[in-house]
C-alpha cells in the first residue's frame, strides 16, 4: 500500500442501457470494504439512451471517486480499454453491470493477486436468478451438461484456470498484453485470457472472491446471448488458429450433425430413394432420442440439487444453451467464408452486435 495518497486500485466497468441494474451495481461498489486501499471507479457508458448515464452522473456528483466517460463505439472491449487508459491505479479490477459483489470482493481480489503472483485473478462464476425461469437458467449455468465442465463454473474450486469472469490485473500486465481486442463484440475476456496464457501468464481462481451474476430470465434473451457467444468464438479461433478448449466445439458438432442429417433427409426424399431416406431418418431420430434422454437425466440431477420447481423449464434451457451457441458458431463460420477479411461490415447487423438483456 502506498503512502503518497495515490490511487492504488482502478475499478473499470463498461455498460450500455443498464437502467435496471446500474443502481444496484454502484451501491455494491460503494459498499466495498477496501481495507484502506485508495480506489477509483471509471464507468465507460456506451451512449445509453435509457437513463443509465444520468444515474451514473448523479452518483458521481456525490461520490468523487466515481467517473463516467463516453464509449462512443458502444461495445464492451472499447469501453474497457478507454477506462483502462484513463485509470490511475496500478491494479485494474473489472466489474460487470449485471453482477453484484460481496463487500470484500475488491480486497479479496487484490490480496489474491499479491499472494499468488498470478497475472490475473478472480472468483468463480456464481449465477443467481430471481423467479423460476431465471433460477432455471442459473442452475443450468452451473451444470456440466450445458457448460462442459469449465473450472470457473465450479464455485468450490481454487487453483490455476484457463479463464474466469471479470478479472484483476496489475496494470502493467494488461498494457504488455495490448489490452482487450476491440474487434470483438463478445468473448473479449476469454480471448484476453487465452492470449495471456499463451504468453506464459497464469490465472488463479479463488472461491473466496464472491460475486453473483444475474442471468437472462427469458429463453429468447438467453438464445441471443449465446448465439453471439458462438458467433464471436469463430473470430477468436481465426485469430489464434485453434479453439481455446474442446467444449467450444461440441455444441457446433451437435448442430452441424442435425443440419447435415436434415439436409440428407430432404435430398433423399426429393430423389425418391426411400431406403436411404429411412436410414438417414433413423439416425436422426436416434440422435434426437439420445439427446432427449441425456437432457432429461441432466434436468433431474440439477432439479434435485436446486429445487424441483425449475424442472419443467430445464430441458428447454439446456436446449437453448446448446442450440444457440452451435447455431451462432455455424453463422460465424458462414460469415468467415463469405467475408474472410474482416468483421467490420457487421456494424449494421444487430443480431451479431447488439448486446441484449
Amino acid at each position: 500500500m502506498s503512502n503518497d495518497g495515490a490511487v492504488e486500485v482502478s475499478i473499470i466497468v463498461a455498460c450500455r442501457n443498464e437502467i435496471n441494474h446500474i443502481r444496484p451495481l454502484l451501491d455494491s461498489m460503494l459498499a466495498q470494504d477496501m481495507g484502506g486501499l485508495r480506489w477509483e471507479a471509471i464507468i465507460a457508458d456506451g451512449m445509453s439512451d435509457d437513463g443509465t448515464r444520468e444515474v451514473v452522473q448523479e452518483y458521481s456528483s456525490r461520490h468523487p471517486q466515481l467517473r463516467v466517460i463516453a464509449n462512443t463505439a458502444r461495445i464492451v472491449s472499447t469501453g474497457l480499454n478507454a477506462a483502462i487508459r484513463m485509470a490511475s491505479g496500478m491494479i485494474i479490477l473489472r466489474m460487470d453491470a449485471h453482477t453484484l459483489y460481496a463487500p470484500d470482493y475488491c480486497r479479496a481480489c487484490v490480496e489474491t493477486l499479491e499472494r499468488t503472483g498470478a497475472d490475473n485473478v478472480g472468483g468463480p462464476a456464481r449465477a443467481r436468478g430471481v423467479g423460476v425461469r431465471a433460477r432455471a437458467v442459473a442452475a443450468a449455468y452451473h451444470s456440466r451438461f450445458s457448460t462442459g465442465g469449465a473450472r470457473f463454473h465450479d464455485v468450490t474450486y481454487e487453483g490455476w484456470v484457463d479463464t474466469l469472469p471479470y478479472g484483476c490485473w496489475h496494470r502493467k500486465a494488461l498494457v504488455r498484453l495490448g489490452l482487450f481486442d476491440e474487434t470483438l463484440v463478445r468473448n473479449q475476456d476469454d480471448e484476453l485470457n487465452l492470449r495471456l496464457k499463451r504468453a506464459g501468464g497464469k490465472i488463479w481462481q479463488n472461491p473466496a472472491v464472491v460475486s453473483w451474476y444475474s442471468p437472462r430470465s427469458t429463453l429468447s434473451g438467453l438464445f441471443r446471448q449465446y448465439f453471439q457467444y458462438g458467433f464471436w468464438k469463430v473470430a477468436v479461433i481465426r485469430k489464434h488458429r485453434l479453439p481455446g478448449s474442446w467444449r467450444h466445439v461440441v455444441p457446433v458438432g451437435f448442430v452441424l450433425t442435425n443440419i447435415f442429417l436434415l439436409a440428407g433427409m430432404a435430398l433423399t426424399k426429393a430423389m425418391g430413394t426411400d431406403s436411404w431416406f429411412t436410414g438417414v431418418a433413423s439416425v436422426w431420430l436416434a440422435i434426437g432420442a439420445t439427446y432427449a434422454c441425456a437432457t432429461f437425466v441432466a434436468s433431474i440431477l440439477v432439479a434435485r440439487r436446486q429445487g424441483w420447481s425449475i424442472l419443467g423449464y430445464l430441458p428447454a434451457v439446456f436446449a437453448t444453451f446448446h442450440c444457440s451457441y452451435g447455431l451462432g458458431f455455424v453463422a460465424g463460420l458462414s460469415w468467415y467464408f463469405a467475408k474472410p477479411g474482416s468483421t467490420a461490415d457487421l456494424d449494421h447487423l444487430s443480431v451479431f452486435t447488439r448486446i441484449s438483456r
